[in-house]
This record gives C-alpha cells, structure tokens and sequence, in this order.
C-alpha cells in the first residue's frame, strides 16, 4: 500500500528532527544558521516549519547543510 502524503510529512518531520539530535542542534541553532546563509528564519518559523512536518524542499536541503549532514539517506 502507498505511503499517503501525510505519512510522508511525517517522515520528513521525523528525518530532519532525527539529523538535527545527532548534530546536537536545537530550533534557534537552526535558525540562525539558515539566517546566516541568506534564509531568513526564525526560532518560531524553524519550529513551526518542523511540527508541520509539510515543510518545502528546499528547507529540508538547506536544513541539511546548516547542521553539516551531508548524506541523504532515504532508505
């Protein structure tokens, strides 16, 4: 059976929040990291972003960056 997009938004949710307990980073961490790359974010949107676990490409791909996880694994 075929994962629904919510389940899916989940999966990110849990993913980034996963790479983000490795790296030792927290939500104003991340926020000022992405601000610091030219993505403006703050402690509240990074949070909200997150919980919503629908957040864009492009921010899991920056979020990725910022913490220093250079692999993508999906499997």
């Amino acid at each position: 059976m075929a994962a629904t997009s919510d389940e899916w938004a989940d999966k990110a949710k849990r993913y980034l929040r996963g790479e983000m307990a490795r790296a030792g980073v927290k939500n104003a961490e991340l926020a000022k990291r992405l601000t610091d790359m030219g993505l403006p974010e703050t402690e509240a949107s990074v949070q909200v972003k997150i919980n919503r676990g629908a957040f864009p490409a492009w921010f899991l791909l920056a979020s990725m960056q910022a913490i220093g996880c250079a692999v993508l694994r999906l499997d």
